[in-house]
């Protein structure tokens, strides 16, 4: 039976607590366009991403239109390119690159992932081409994201991997300083990266998923802010997680029903939607909030790692309960820039590299939008990756680098992306040389609990 007040509840978060369905990500698979002949290969994954795109914005517009419901972005994420350059020694990669990119802008989407490769046991042909190239690829589009998976809990840590990327994380802030070292800021290494997450920059199209999909990233912290407001002061933690759970299920369904309608009417499967509170740079949408709003006077002060470990798990057991089937990411995301409570912590103190490290133990990301000094050596960087991916490794979960050296910059000065990646301070990171761990390359095992059969 249709609850009414639960009716005007939604209209509520919809209205006044920034509640929308963040993205409708669409999954295209390229296997089926590599040839030899780069040229050949660029003009089927144009043909192929603008036919298959070709209806997904009006589609999802009107969805938006009929039912009232905000939907920020419209994506497409397609098979990692490093695959298709395997078949093509000769290929340039920044013109596939470049072909995504006007494919892209041709069919209307906000972004375009898939630009990457999967290292995380080795380097297969085309891997290292496309690696080398991610810095001018990034810096020659507008809206080409790219993701390099360089460890999993069943293969260990690629160190060989890490230490490249270290290095091309640098580079693609130096060739895009002139533009907020916007490069870098597309750009995500991952740990255990999924193959159906929805967001970007690291979305993109996993081998095992079928030719074309549509998938569903909500968002929500504002509503789940505004909702723990109401409770006293008092109220004991368990009934704080009952409250999380009971409103992430009603932005849940919010996010079901949006999938189903679009892959009904585009004719494709729908694959999952993705749970995480998604934060923006607006006040009032911040996971940072949620955790201040439990009782933390700043979000980054003792307790901060206990309240998000409450708040991931709470999102996650209410969320299943709303959609048959939940995937990409799921949980709380914690990006600096993009999250006006977690820019307020950083200025003031409170939150500092060292606390994001650890909260990414407990939450669906990792260390995410961060900005750096200019000066970061590529070693610290490739470090800092080695890090969360042991995280992510150990704990057998996502976790994901996405950080900015800020080109001439220094701590405590500001980068400001505009639009939803948002503003930060510079953080500082200590600068205490790992060259000589990273330079040993090879590949850290995995550990002890990979092994489950």
């Amino acid at each position: 039976m249709i609850n009414t007040s639960d009716i005007l509840e939604t209209i509520g978060m919809i209205t006044s607590e920034n509640l929308d369905v963040r993205t409708v990500t669409m999954g295209i698979s390229l296997l089926d366009c590599a040839d030899p002949d780069p040229k050949k290969a660029c003009e089927k994954i144009y043909n192929k991403i603008t036919e298959k795109a070709a209806r997904l914005v009006p589609v999802v517009e009107k969805i938006s239109t009929d039912y009232g419901i905000p939907i920020i972005n419209k994506r497409i994420s397609v098979t990692p390119i490093a695959m298709l350059l395997a078949s093509a020694p000769t290929a340039d990669p920044v013109e596939y690159a470049k072909t995504l990119d006007r494919a892209a802008k041709a069919v209307g989407v906000n972004f375009i992932g898939g630009f990457g490769a999967l290292v995380h046991k080795g380097f297969s042909a085309g891997d290292e081409r496309l690696i080398a190239s991610i810095p001018q690829a990034l810096a020659e589009t507008d809206i080409v994201c790219s993701s390099v998976n360089i460890g999993s809990t069943k293969a260990g840590i690629n160190m060989d991997a890490v230490k490249l990327m270290g290095n091309v994380v640098r580079k693609a802030a130096e060739v895009t300083a002139d533009n907020q070292c916007m490069g870098a800021a597309k750009l995500v290494v991952f740990c255990n990266a999924p193959e159906d997450n929805p967001f970007m920059a690291g979305a993109f199209h996993g081998v095992g998923e079928p030719d074309c999909v549509v998938h569903v990233g909500v968002s929500g912290p504002g509503a789940v802010r505004a909702a723990l407001a109401k409770l006293p002061k008092d109220a004991p933690l368990d009934e704080v997680a009952e409250l999380v759970k009971r409103t992430a299920f009603k932005i849940t369904r919010m996010g079901q029903l949006v999938g189903n309608l679009a892959a009904k009417e585009l004719g494709v499967p729908f694959g999952i939607v993705d749970l995480s509170l998604a934060p923006t740079p607006a006040i009032g949408d911040s996971v940072a909030n949620i955790l201040e709003e439990m009782g933390l006077e700043s979000c980054g002060c003792c307790g901060t790692t206990a309240a998000l470990a409450l708040l991931n798990d709470a999102v996650k057991k209410g969320g299943v309960m709303a959609s048959n089937h939940v995937g990409g990411l799921s949980g709380a995301f914690i990006p600096v820039s993009e999250d006006d409570g977690m820019i307020q912590a950083a200025r003031c103190g409170s939150l500092c590299l060292e606390k994001l490290e650890a909260m990414t133990a407990v939450c669906s990301v990792g260390i995410d939008m961060v900005v750096l000094p200019g000066d970061t050596p590529a070693e610290v960087i490739s470090a800092l990756i080695a890090d969360e991916a042991a995280i992510g490794m150990v704990n057998t979960k996502t976790t994901a680098v996405r950080v900015i050296p800020a080109i001439g910059r220094k701590a405590g000065e500001e980068l400001d992306f505009g639009g939803l990646l948002g503003y930060a301070p510079i953080m500082p990171i200590s600068t205490y040389s790992p060259s000589v761990f990273i330079n040993r390359g090879g590949r850290i095992p995995a550990p002890l609990q990979a092994l489950k059969n």
